[in-house]
């Protein structure tokens, strides 16, 4: 895949999540409520919940806010009940969207989103259009300065992960749900410098796009992206470093 990037690297590169970090702590502690809310507030029975305040944790979210999060969940402190929903769409070029939400009025976030698909030249599809496309993989993204080819593979492959991609100056990592925290301590054990990470939806067929397609799709990635109540945005579009340059 050298020379290509996906969505779930170009969003890094573009350091879409560095400068909304409001943003972004609004997200994860949402996160956290709902997976402490499901799972209980013990990181080490609660997979959900330890992934959740991982990436909190690498995100420089302040401990109390994540200690609140959890106590929200488990009933400690007053909180907000959430859905969760999954919203499945096309975008320009015919690509797969896939969206992962929570939220706390459901006829005003399908509205929301509905409207930004439209006004970027997409739309909303029925439910199980599009997840097909898409398997639940975990992601993390680390510089290629971070180590060298070979040991990072050994280190990812040893670990359980699946594959690792070259995607021009960062490796992505690919790893099952299983692995994924095994994956995560062997990354941090071999003092491998971890960008960014999740555990999402990961699609399994990609479409190239350029000109105005690629323009138009990255324009509707990150609007859906700065909706208040997505957590995730999955895509299965692949456009050239020279595009993104």
């Amino acid at each position: 895949m050298s020379g290509h990037s996906k969505w779930s690297t170009i969003k890094h590169k573009k350091a879409a999540l560095d400068s909304k970090r409001g943003r972004l702590f609004t997200r994860l502690i949402k996160e956290i409520t709902v997976a402490a809310k499901m799972g209980g507030g013990d990181l080490d029975g609660n997979p959900r919940l330890r992934s959740a305040v991982a990436e909190a944790k690498a995100g420089n979210m302040p401990a109390d806010n994540i200690k609140r999060a959890i106590q929200k969940g488990t009933g400690e402190l007053p909180g907000v009940t959430y859905d969760e929903v999954t919203y499945e769409g096309y975008g320009p070029g015919g690509i797969a969207v896939l969206l992962q939400t929570l939220t706390d009025n459901r006829n005003r976030t399908t509205a929301e989103i509905r409207h930004v698909f439209a006004k970027h030249g997409g739309n909303l599809g029925e439910t199980n259009s599009v997840a097909w496309m898409f398997e639940r993989k975990g992601t993390f993204v680390v510089p290629r300065s971070a180590a060298d080819d070979d040991r990072l593979l050994e280190i990812v492959l040893e670990a359980g992960g699946d594959d690792v991609r070259s995607d021009g100056d960062t490796f992505e990592i690919l790893a099952s749900p299983e692995a994924y925290e095994a994956v995560r301590k062997a990354l941090e054990d071999g003092k491998v410098k971890i960008e960014s990470s999740e555990l999402g939806m990961h699609p399994k067929i990609s479409v190239h796009l350029e000109g105005k397609k690629a323009q138009q799709s990255l324009s509707l990635m990150e609007a859906l992206e700065d909706q208040e109540d997505v957590q995730k945005v999955s895509a299965n579009f692949d456009i050239d470093e020279s595009e993104l340059e």
